[in-house]
C-alpha cells in the first residue's frame, strides 16, 4: 500500500483523494455515452436538425451555468455536497427525460428534462477541481489538473462513446440511456464513498453562502487576470465545438467522407487525453503560462490553419489530415495548465477563480457554432478556420499577462 502511495504522490495525484478521480471517471462515461448517436437517433424518429439543435443548446444553456456555480458551490456548500446535488439533478433530468421526454417524442417536455440533466455533470465534476486545488501541492498542481481532465475526457469522449457501441447493439438507444443511471451511480458511490477526504464548507449563514457565490462575479472586477484566464479558457475549446458544424462537409468537398472523419475525431481526442497528462507534467517543469502560451495558442493556432490548408494542399490525403488533427488535439491539452495557474492567482476564494475558468469551459457550447453561423456564409469554411486561429493566437498573448503574484514581485524588482 506504501508503495502505490508513493507512485500515486510522484504522478501528481493528491493521494487523499485518488478514488475521487476514479469516480470522475466513472460518471463522466456515463454522462457521455449519448453524445455520438443521440441527435441522429431523434432524426430518425422525425425530428428536424433544427429540432435536435434545439435540444442541445437548451442542455448547453444549463450547462454553463452549472459550469459558473461549480466553484463557488463547492467553497459555500463543501464538495462532497456540491457534488451530490449535480449527482441528484443529473437522476431526475434523466428519469423524466426518458420516461416523460423519450416516450412521448414531444419536444415540449424533452427540452426541460434534457436540460435539467445538464446541470448534473458541471456540479459533480468540476466541484471536484475545487478540491485537488486545496490538496495538491503547488508544485505538482498542473500534474494533479492534468490527470483530471485525462479522466474527464477518457469517460465523456473515449469510455462512453465506446460502451455505446457495445450497448446499443445489445441493448438498443433506449434501454442504453437507461444505463447511464447505473455508471453515473457508481462514479457517484466511488467518489463521495469510497472517497473519505471532505473539501471544508463555509457553512456559517445563508448570508455568507450568497456573498460567496456573489464571489464568482466580483473576483473577475478585483482580480482581473482570473477574468483574462476564464477569456483564454472560452477559446481553448471553442474550435471544439465549431468544427463538428462545417469541418466534416469541407473535408467531404476534398475526398475526405464523414466516416473517415468521424474516425480521425475520435483519435484526435485519444490523443487529447494522453497529452493532458503529458502538458501537466510539463507545465510543472516549464511553466504553466508558458506551456500554455506556445504549445496551446501558438500551437493550435497553426494546426487549426493545418486543418484547413493541408485537405486543400494535398487533396485530402487521409493520413497527413489525421496527423495534424493528433497534433491539434495535442496542443488543445496544453491549456489544461490553465485550471493550475488561474486559482493560483489568489490566495484564496479558489472556488470563486474556478467558476470563471468553469465557466470559460461552458460557453463554448454556444461561441463555436455562432461564430460558424455568423461568418460561414459571408467569408467561408477558410475564413472560419482563419477566425478560429487568430482567437487561439490572441489566447497567447492574453495568457503573457496573467502572472503569478511572485512573479509580478520579481518583474518590479528587476526594473
Amino acid at each position: 500500500m506504501g508503495t502505490s502511495n508513493v507512485i500515486i504522490t510522484k504522478v501528481g495525484i493528491p493521494k487523499k483523494i485518488v478514488w475521487g478521480y476514479f469516480g470522475i471517471l466513472i460518471f463522466m462515461m456515463g454522462d457521455g455515452l449519448e453524445i455520438g448517436w443521440l441527435s441522429p437517433w431523434l432524426i430518425d424518429h422525425g425530428f428536424t436538425v433544427q429540432q435536435s439543435s434545439y435540444l442541445f443548446t437548451a442542455y448547453g444553456v444549463t450547462v454553463a451555468i452549472g459550469a459558473w456555480f461549480s466553484g463557488v458551490l463547492a467553497e459555500a456548500l463543501g464538495g462532497k455536497r456540491t457534488m451530490m446535488l449535480g449527482f441528484l439533478l443529473y437522476i431526475i433530468g434523466t428519469v423524466s427525460f426518458i420516461s416523460f421526454g423519450i416516450s412521448s417524442m414531444n419536444l415540449a417536455i424533452m427540452l426541460p428534462t434534457y436540460a435539467l440533466r445538464g446541470f448534473g455533470y458541471p456540479l459533480f465534476a468540476y466541484s471536484f477541481l475545487v478540491w485537488i486545488s486545496y490538496r495538491a501541492d503547488k508544485e505538482r498542481l498542473g500534474s494533479a489538473v492534468g490527470w483530471f481532465w485525462f479522466v474527464f475526457t477518457g469517460g465523456l469522449n473515449v469510455l462512453g462513446a465506446y460502451y455505446s457501441v457495445w450497448a446499443i447493439k445489445y441493448l438498443g438507444h433506449v434501454n442504453t440511456l437507461w444505463t447511464s443511471i447505473f455508471w453515473v451511480s457508481l462514479g457517484a458511490f466511488i467518489a463521495l464513498v469510497m472517497n473519505k477526504d471532505t473539501l471544508p464548507s463555509n457553512l456559517s449563514s445563508s448570508k455568507a453562502k450568497l456573498k460567496e457565490i456573489g464571489k464568482g462575479i466580483t473576483i473577475m472586477k478585483d482580480e482581473p487576470k482570473v477574468l483574462l484566464g476564464g477569456m483564454v479558457r472560452i477559446i481553448n475549446t471553442t474550435a471544439q465545438f465549431a468544427f463538428p458544424v462545417f469541418l466534416p462537409l469541407y473535408l467531404a468537398s476534398h475526398g475526405i467522407p464523414t466516416e473517415q472523419w468521424l474516425a480521425i475525431w475520435g483519435t484526435i481526442f485519444t490523443s487529447n487525453i494522453l497529452f493532458n497528462l503529458i502538458f501537466g507534467l510539463v507545465g510543472d517543469k516549464f511553466g504553466w503560462r508558458n506551456t500554455i502560451m506556445w504549445f496551446g495558442g501558438i500551437g493550435c493556432g497553426i494546426t487549426t490553419l493545418g486543418l484547413g490548408y493541408i485537405p486543400l494542399w494535398t487533396s485530402g490525403n487521409l493520413f497527413l489530415v489525421g496527423a495534424i488533427g493528433i497534433l491539434w488535439g495535442a496542443c488543445l491539452a496544453a491549456y489544461v495548465p490553465l485550471s493550475a495557474l488561474v486559482p493560483s492567482l489568489v490566495s484564496k476564494d479558489k472556488g470563486a477563480a474556478l467558476a470563471v475558468l468553469n465557466l470559460g469551459a461552458g460557453l463554448p457550447v454556444f461561441v463555436g457554432p455562432v461564430i460558424v453561423g455568423l461568418f460561414i456564409g459571408i467569408i467561408g469554411d477558410l475564413g472560419v478556420i482563419w477566425i478560429l486561429a487568430v482567437l487561439y493566437f490572441i489566447s497567447s498573448i492574453l495568457t503573457y499577462f496573467i502572472t503569478l503574484p511572485e512573479e509580478s514581485h520579481e518583474g518590479r524588482a528587476n526594473a
